[in-house]
């Protein structure tokens, strides 16, 4: 599956996009699993860690929103990470 990074989370991933390949019926929570254990380096200053802004970001799978992490993925699945944005 295809995982799409923007704004903060871009930044702390250190990419725009990267692809995973997880087991037959994982779920959007092992997908958040695989991509904390991929070894980054630091990310920019005033940039927060990705774990924590993969705590508080929104997930669109497929360009829907989705709440529920226990959701399953397939392998074509697109996932993008949406941390909170301020202003408009």
């Amino acid at each position: 599956m295809n995982v799409r990074y923007f704004a903060a989370a871009r930044a702390a991933a250190g990419m725009e996009e990267e692809k995973f390949e997880l087991a037959d019926g994982a779920s959007l929570s092992d997908l958040v699993e695989a991509i904390l254990a991929v070894e980054r380096p630091e990310p920019p200053a005033g940039t927060p860690p990705l774990a924590r802004i993969l705590s508080r970001s929104s997930f669109l799978l497929n360009e829907v929103a989705v709440r529920d992490r226990s959701v399953l993925l397939g392998p074509d699945d697109v996932v993008d990470v949406l941390p909170p944005f301020a202003g408009g």
